[in-house]
């Protein structure tokens, strides 16, 4: 066994990744704060074909360093579009038909395990701040909330990581 080159891979160029039809998911952050997390959930977006990048309020947005230095060229690859609040956002979504879902803890959460896609819709996913989370007004637009079943002591996961776990399973299920 070896490990694969990079040329071995296969990879689309990004002229073939701007052609490729994308899953119809979008990415929402809620002030996500950390350039690091913005970073990492471009370059994994770009990984499972994401339609476009949502970034608001606080979110850093590109070009920057610390971006740069985790998306590793997904800046330029993914679409992105900056709203000055979430709220906002999360209307113009609506209004394109998206069904929209926070990844939270709430009251009334589905366990991602159970979650189950309409595929006749398009999809918004919200992640949230670092520190607070999904905030509740974005919530309170929400069609669903969804959480990642945890077993230790902690009560999240680090938002980037949170990305990554719920779009492989999304994936996975389209």
């Amino acid at each position: 066994m070896r490990k694969l080159k990079n040329k071995e891979l296969n990879r689309l160029n990004l002229e073939e990744f701007k052609s490729t039809k994308k899953l119809p998911i979008v990415v929402v952050l809620d002030n996500v704060r950390s350039a690091h997390n913005v970073g990492s959930i471009f370059r994994t977006s770009d990984a499972f074909l994401i339609e476009k990048v949502m970034l608001c309020g606080i979110c850093p947005t590109p070009p920057k360093n610390e971006i740069r230095k985790t998306a590793l060229g997904a800046t330029e690859s993914m679409d992105w579009q900056y709203f000055e609040n979430s709220m906002d956002c999360i209307k113009t979504l609506t209004q394109e038909n998206y069904h929209i879902v926070s990844v939270e803890q709430t009251d009334n959460s589905v366990d991602l395990q159970n979650f189950v896609i309409d595929k006749s819709k398009k999809l918004a996913l919200i992640f949230g701040n670092e520190v607070n989370g999904v905030s509740d007004e974005c919530i309170s637009m929400s069609d669903e909330v969804i959480e990642i079943p945890q077993h230790g002591t902690k009560h999240s996961f680090n938002v980037s990581v949170s990305a990554g776990i719920v779009l492989w399973d999304l994936v996975k299920k389209l």
